[in-house]
């Protein structure tokens, strides 16, 4: 267990100053992207999940990510000037720039509020909408508002059950805002002539969640959402200052997420379902555009007639032309990518879901799609030399699986049928002749002549095996389902079987020497944390290095005997995790993707690889960025939290006085305070269930503890 509070504690210190891997694939980036706004024709600023913003300062062409300085999602961005911009997300962040987007501090964040829209009349004032769950009481929605640049907010609204969404204000005086859920008629929009300090209630007569507002004039608006229960789309417009609400027809029935007028007469609305809608007569009549995708739009906006953008799940197009025709501004694949394997730190390749290969020669800089012959998936790459590479995966040859091959560094690829039925995982050469292949149903392959043909080992196992790796010629390991671990040490003639006491399936096995190695994996009920083991001797005895509530890892990968890596998922992003002292602790890096990360791969000490989903890759060319523990004062575990769990109070026992720190799983700093030896209270009622972490720094120690939330 003292494992564990060494690894909480080297989980806080995580340099995120700057990126410490980037994004090559797609480019500029693959994240959900969920509000857009130009404040200028060619300067424009997207932002999403996981902390996602980008800028554009010609008009689209190029897009920069920038630090925005949380991992929260963002949900809404407004830029009243071309430098001073707001955005705003879950957890109640609210994050400012003052610099076009150089630089983003952090206004508030507060656990539990979730905030989902910001509009700002000028660089000064600006309101911001949301919702608040405070478990297990209703939850509300909220209106809250800044006169000082975001120094200071004072809270306008609360409406008991719902969340507030859209807000749009048409002058310094008039604005509106809307409930963005169900389940009522009353109370769908609200207004105020005052500048928020009071409210009228402005129903009409439709149950709709409401997620758009855009006024033309003072008077003419449009608000965009989804009827309930129907949840089809809906465009109300109002001529008389809200007084009154007509529903349009609009001729589609996607959820509508966004809408935007360029003129009197002329607006655009998209929907959750990849719909682009057009009006050029004030709403009378809508046309449907083609948009080219059936995927989620969650904001439209235009910098003129002509030039508009539409953004959201993995998308993100442009249109020249009004919206005859749209272009996508992301580049690159959007398969799902299961492994990666590099000749040098400039050359590797890629595999994925529908016969994807990619291939590098510049360090990533460019991925050239090469031509597999099938369209099934592939999970794993090995090459033996800079020519002489094989793929598995389901790979399906006259009713069994096979394994391509290539001699000529991917430009073409031939078939090795195996004469197995089921999928292969995982494959490994130990020189140019000897390899093997892992896969369903505890199957074990080996070659002797370079893949020409591969014959089944008895393994002993019957589940599915998903990783395996040589520490020598004759020593190997493969790993599986439910704790499934085999071991050989006569090259594969005969394979014993362990099966270590878990319900985890294990993912990726990686070992540093014939006797020192890792293996990772997950719990697929979902209820337990990821799983990190150690073993010193073989495989003979196991330790659990890391043991994390809500991650999962898939990928374990160790430059050097003290080096390693490990990739994976959060509840709400991708996660990478590195060691400097063979597995003792691990710091979490800062991860760019919302996705998680399924395989890594270091060529060297600096340069890396990571990929997953939605044609994620990533690459680090720094070893991941620094691991840094800033407090000198050596860590203890002598903290009592109760009760655990915790609902409302939680009691704090330590031996010293010091300053006490509450963080959440991805590192996020929710509270700190001053505590007193030898005991003290803090109010957890707010916090969303889950699991918590407690440091306390006093003047001779560091004192670390969990609790649990609910």
């Amino acid at each position: 267990m003292k494992n564990l509070y060494l690894f909480l504690i080297a989980l806080f210190y995580v340099n995120t100053a700057t990126a410490q891997w980037h994004w090559q694939n797609p480019l500029p980036q693959g994240n959900t992207l969920t509000s857009v706004y130009f404040p200028g024709p060619n300067i424009g600023y997207a932002v999403g999940v996981v902390g996602t913003v980008i800028k554009t300062s010609d008009g689209g062409a190029n897009w920069t990510i920038l630090s925005s300085g949380t991992s929260n999602d963002l949900s809404s961005v407004c830029f009243p000037t071309p430098d001073i911009g707001y955005a705003v997300g879950d957890a109640g962040t609210i994050i400012k720039t003052t610099d076009g987007g150089t630089n983003w501090s952090v206004l508030t964040s507060k656990p539990g509020y979730g905030l989902g829209s910001a509009f700002f009349t000028d660089a000064n004032t600006g309101y911001v909408a949301g919702f608040h769950n405070p478990y297990p009481s209703p939850g509300y929605g909220f209106l809250i508002k800044t006169t000082d640049g975001g120094a200071t907010w004072d809270t306008l609204l609360i409406r008991a059950k719902y969340g507030l969404g859209p807000a749009f204000f048409t002058d310094s005086n008039n604005g509106y805002v809307a409930k963005a859920n169900f389940p009522s008629t009353d109370d769908t929009i609200l207004k105020t002539t005052d500048g928020g300090l009071s409210w009228t209630v402005l129903t009409t007569g439709t149950t709709a969640g409401l997620r758009s507002f855009y006024f033309t004039d003072a008077n003419t608006g449009y608000v965009a959402g989804t009827t309930y229960p129907s949840y089809q789309g809906i465009i109300l417009k109002t001529i008389d200052g809200g007084m009154n609400w007509d529903s349009l027809s609009i001729g589609t029935t996607g959820s509508l997420t966004s809408i935007y007028f360029t003129d009197a007469n002329t607006g655009y609305a998209a929907s959750n379902s990849g719909d682009i809608i057009k009006t050029t007569d004030g709403g009378t009549s809508w046309s449907a555009l083609s948009s080219g995708t059936t995927t989620m739009f969650t904001s439209i906006y235009f910098t003129d007639a002509n030039t508009g953008y539409a953004a959201g799940s993995g998308i993100f197009l442009k249109t020249t032309n009004g919206g005859v025709n749209w272009t996508s501004l992301v580049s690159g694949t959007r398969e799902w990518l299961g492994s990666d394997y590099f000749t040098d730190a400039n050359t590797g390749y890629v595999v994925g879901d529908n016969g994807t290969i990619l291939k590098t020669t510049d360090g990533g800089t460019n991925w050239n799609v090469l031509t597999s012959g099938t369209p099934t998936s592939f999970w794993s790459v090995y090459f033996t030399d800079a020519n002489t590479g094989f793929v598995s995966g389901n790979i399906y040859s006259n009713g069994y699986e096979c394994i391509l091959k290539t001699t000529n560094g991917g430009s073409t690829w031939d078939t090795v049928p195996t004469g197995i039925q089921g999928c292969l995982t995982s494959i490994f050469f130990t020189d140019a002749n000897t390899g093997y292949a892992v896969g369903c149903n505890g199957t074990i392959l080996k070659t002797t002549n370079a893949g020409l043909s591969w014959n089944p080992q008895s393994s002993g196992a019957w589940d599915c095996l998903n990783s395996v790796f040589f520490a020598d010629a004759d020593t190997g390991y493969a790993v599986g389902e439910y704790g499934t671990f085999v071991k050989t040490t006569d090259g594969g003639t005969t394979w014993t079987l362990s099966m270590i006491p878990t319900i985890d399936i294990f993912t990726s096995v990686f070992f540093t020497d014939p006797n020192t190695g890792y293996v990772v994996g997950y719990d697929p009920t979902g209820y337990d944390p990821g799983l990190m083991i150690k073993t010193i001797d073989g495989g003979l005895h196991w330790d659990t290095i890391s043991f994390v509530p809500g991650y999962g890892y898939f990928s374990v990968y160790f430059t050097d005997a003290n080096t390693g890596y490990a990739v994976g998922y959060t509840p709400n992003s991708g996660l990478i995790m590195k060691t400097i002292n063979s597995g003792t602790t691990w710091n979490v890096l800062k991860c760019e993707s919302s996705y998680y990360l399924g395989s890594v791969f270091f060529p060297d000490g600096n340069t890396g690889y990571a990929v997953g989903p939605a044609g994620t890759i990533l690459k680090t060319d720094n070893g991941g960025g620094p691991v840094e523990v800033n407090d000198k004062n050596p860590v203890s575990n002598s903290l009592r939290l109760y009760p655990d769990p915790a609902s409302n109070k939680l009691n704090i026992e330590s031996v010293e006085n010091g300053s006490l720190s509450l963080f959440n799983l991805n590192g996020v700093l929710l509270l700190k305070q001053v505590i007193s030896a030898p005991g003290s209270t803090i109010d957890v009622s707010n916090l969303p269930n889950g699991l918590y972490v407690i440091k306390v720094v006093g003047e001779k120690e560091v004192f670390t503890g969990k609790f649990i939330k609910e």
